[in-house]
């Protein structure tokens, strides 16, 4: 596995605000980034064929876009799911998580790229843990603050803050770009993402979160939110820079 990034706390850091219980509470934005590749067994042909129907004539996907496939409808077809559940269990408790993972919500997840963007407006209070399940296609997962680009292969496992902005990119360009990704390619990925709580004891401890770093202004707040420099943030979705709003 890979180290981690370490965090950069520096004032221009981003602050997520989350709810906790009827209340937001703030808390950094870490850099810290967790990879490696783990044994995830390749999905059975008929399931992959169902989920190129699917991305093709039900999501519509375009360049860019990130959406959820039925995960029930396919374990019925996918006889190794379990095996891919508990590669990912083994990393995780490899890494201090004890058994975080069992108790997390799962979603089954396609992409065609993915625009940069972060989460945490939706999953403020999570960690985010996927296993990419496709072949190698010349993609990469990128955090551009952290500078961290992972290969995508089958078996690739990360974790990772949902505040923090990431795309999958070409391997071959420095940002996202639609013209990469032709519909003369099959560069659709397939993952399973699990919502890691962000105030357990050792997922905070593993992404070295700083809790209340802004409680003032989280008293103020009447839903989750992503703040930069003092306002709200927005992302440039083909670079993943961090831009303020207007």
């Amino acid at each position: 596995m890979s180290p981690p990034i370490q965090p950069d706390l520096t004032p221009s850091s981003p602050t997520a605000y989350f709810w906790r219980g009827e209340a937001l509470r703030s808390r950094c934005v870490s850099d810290v980034v967790w990879s490696g590749v783990v044994d995830a067994p390749a999905p059975p042909a008929r399931l992959v064929t169902d989920w190129r129907r699917d991305v093709a004539l039900r999501l519509c996907l375009e360049p860019g876009d990130v959406e959820e496939l039925s995960l029930a409808r396919a374990r019925v077809r996918w006889p190794d799911y379990s095996l891919c559940v508990q590669a990912v269990a083994d990393w995780t408790r490899a890494l201090g998580l004890q058994e975080v993972l069992a108790s997390s919500d799962v979603a089954l997840m396609a992409c065609r790229g993915a625009r940069y963007h972060f989460d945490a407006a939706q999953y403020g209070g999570m960690a985010f843990c996927n296993l990419f399940l496709g072949e190698d296609c010349g993609l990469d997962l990128h955090f551009p603050a952290a500078g961290h680009r992972i290969p995508l292969v089958r078996g690739t496992v990360v974790i990772f803050d949902t505040g923090q902005a990431h795309g999958v990119i070409a391997r071959s360009s420095a940002g996202f770009q639609v013209a990469d990704f032709s519909s003369e390619q099959d560069l659709t990925q397939i993952f399973l993402t699990w919502e890691l709580p962000i105030e357990q004891a050792d997922v905070a401890q593993l992404l070295q979160i700083t809790f209340d770093t802004d409680p003032a202004t989280a008293l103020l707040l009447d839903e989750e939110q992503l703040w930069v420099n003092g306002a709200l943030a927005r992302v440039c979705p083909n670079s993943g820079e961090w831009r303020e709003s207007e």
